[in-house]
């Protein structure tokens, strides 16, 4: 079916590669990257994505099995690994050719006796340790018996071995961020002077990258610095900005003073006040929170509030002070600065931001 909503996010691709090519600089010219397009490419289209990157970067990270397809289906071939795979889903990931992380023995014996089954010959997998991030990984203590494991096997091999940074983007942080590094480098060279080949390593993301340059291993892993946020003000003045959500003004209203605006009633008009009601709401991305002129879009290049409360499918603003029309351009963000307003007046942070917009919105690369 076509997707004819008019609000839609515009993706720069010239922001996407100058974003790019400012963290290969921080990188040796041996180092791999892995463009990370979980997550609908971060709030975009992971397709769009990387199907522009796809000459540009070494591999593919996505979260699960579904998004590695959805690229191998638009005939992207680079290597993709699949950074949080379910059981369920191996028989998909073989098919595909995807590359799943084994994280713990359930997904490691699972996968083994797959392998056997489908009598696969050094298939790439992929082995996270936890190093203090306690989300998903081996501990160092299971090493004997992973390597156990894998020397059973000739179905499987290594490709990679990688950690997750906790705290990379907090400086403050840095003493338990080198004890993840050194802890990493360890569990390596256990792996190395048992397993009889030297898988390659990976452990930096955006702000590991930034902040801890010298542990980029053999790849690096780059989520939202792809799409213009350093964690750091200094870092993401030197990005760009690669999300731009734009829409436009369905109707204006002329309220007078007493008459309220949206559900609840949440806005009453203290004066004379001219509203336009825009096609975005709660289930496009835009929080319920930001109404009440808690946040802000752009008519014509001035500062609208937002008022009432967000709907689910549309929002009002207060246009009083604009000189505006039906069918007129809203800008919903175009800048990281707008992004972070919108994430600080929701309380949140812009990954939250980007990735909350709606899959209903229409995508487009430019």
């Amino acid at each position: 079916m076509t997707n004819n909503h008019v609000t839609v996010l515009e993706i720069d691709s010239k922001a996407l590669e100058h974003n790019l090519n400012y963290f290969k600089k921080k990188l040796n010219a041996s180092t791999k990257i892995l463009a990370v397009v979980k997550a609908f490419g971060y709030g975009s289209d992971g397709v769009l994505v990387g199907d522009f990157l796809k000459d540009k970067v070494d591999y593919f990270g996505v979260a699960y099995a579904q998004e590695g397809i959805a690229l191998r289906e638009a005939g992207i071939e680079n290597p993709i690994l699949v950074l949080h795979p379910q059981i369920v889903n191996f028989n998909d990931i073989i098919d595909y050719k995807l590359e799943p992380t084994l994280y713990n023995f359930k997904t490691l014996e699972a996968f083994l006796q797959l392998a056997d089954e489908r009598l696969l010959m050094n298939y790439p997998v992929h082995l996270n340790f936890n190093t203090g991030l306690n989300r998903l990984g081996f501990w160092h203590s299971d090493l004997e018996l992973i390597i156990a494991k894998l020397k059973e096997s000739k179905h499987v091999k290594v490709e990679s071995i990688f950690s997750h940074l906790a705290a990379s983007e907090d400086l403050e942080e840095k003493e338990f961020s080198i004890n993840q590094i050194n802890n990493f480098a360890y569990i390596v060279k256990q792996i190395y002077e048992t397993l009889g080949y030297e898988p390659f390593l990976h452990m930096l993301n955006t702000s590991g990258v930034i902040n801890y340059s010298k542990a980029q291993f053999d790849m690096v892993r780059v989520g939202i610095g792809l799409y213009g946020f350093g964690n750091d003000d200094a870092e993401t003045a030197q990005l760009k900005n690669t999300h731009n959500l734009y829409s436009v003004i369905s109707q204006i209203h002329l309220i007078e003073p007493g008459e309220t605006v949206g559900y609840n009633r949440a806005f009453v008009a203290k004066a004379p006040t001219k509203t336009a009601t825009v096609p975005i709401g709660h289930a496009d991305g835009i929080p319920r929170s930001l109404g009440n002129k808690k946040g802000y879009v752009l008519v014509g290049g001035q500062k609208a509030p937002i008022i009432g409360n967000v709907c689910m499918d549309m929002m009002m603003i207060d246009v009083t002070k604009i000189d505006c029309k039906e069918g007129d351009q809203v800008i919903v963000f175009n800048s990281q600065q707008m992004i972070e307003d919108m994430a600080y007046a929701s309380e949140t942070i812009p990954y939250e931001t980007l990735t909350a917009i709606s899959s209903r919105v229409k995508k487009m690369l430019k």
